[in-house]
Parts: structure tokens; sequence; C-alpha cells
């Protein structure tokens, strides 16, 4: 593999998990306020609890999957966005050539 398609390769990567990384910190900014909204009309502690846990579920096990998800892409980065940089340029040689 050339030099180039490594460094647009990593760009790529890094871009990627960069978004994955928003997302997660705005599904918790999201669940966290959802959460706390919500907690000032609960007014059995069972229940309070029970919305506590479920949130927490959610939250760790998406962060997890990202987690997992950031780490296959790392994995396997040079045939996943080897693969999309050859059809985009596929793509763009084919426009260039008026198809």
């Amino acid at each position: 593999m050339s030099e180039a398609m490594a460094d647009r390769i990593e760009r790529l990567f890094a871009r990627d998990r960069r978004m994955a990384w928003v997302f997660v910190v705005l599904l918790w900014v999201t669940v966290s306020f959802v959460f706390l909204a919500v907690n000032r009309f609960v007014t059995d502690g069972g229940i309070r609890l029970v919305l506590l846990i479920a949130a927490l579920a959610i939250l760790v096990f998406n962060t997890a999957s990202i987690v997992a998800m950031i780490a296959h892409y790392r994995a396997d980065r040079d045939h996943i966005y080897g693969l999309d940089l050859r059809h985009l340029d596929e793509a763009r040689a084919r426009r260039a050539a008026g198809d």
C-alpha cells in the first residue's frame, strides 16, 4: 500500500473515531438530561432506582459497543477504508471521464 493511501486511511479512521466519541458524549448528555428532567416527577424511590439502573445500562452498553466498533475498525482499517477509498476513486474517475 502506498504512503498516500495509508495517510488517507488514517485520516478517515481518525475522523470516524472522533465522530464516534462525539456520539458517546452526546448520548451521555442526552440520557443524563432526560433522567434529571423525569426525576423530579418520580415520587417513588423504587421507580427512581429502576430508571437510574436502566439509564446506566443504556449508557454502559452503548459506550462499550462504540469502543468495540472502534477497536474493530482499528484492527481492520486497511481493508475497511481501503475498499471505500478504491470505490470513491473509481467513481471520481468515471465522473471525470464523463460516464
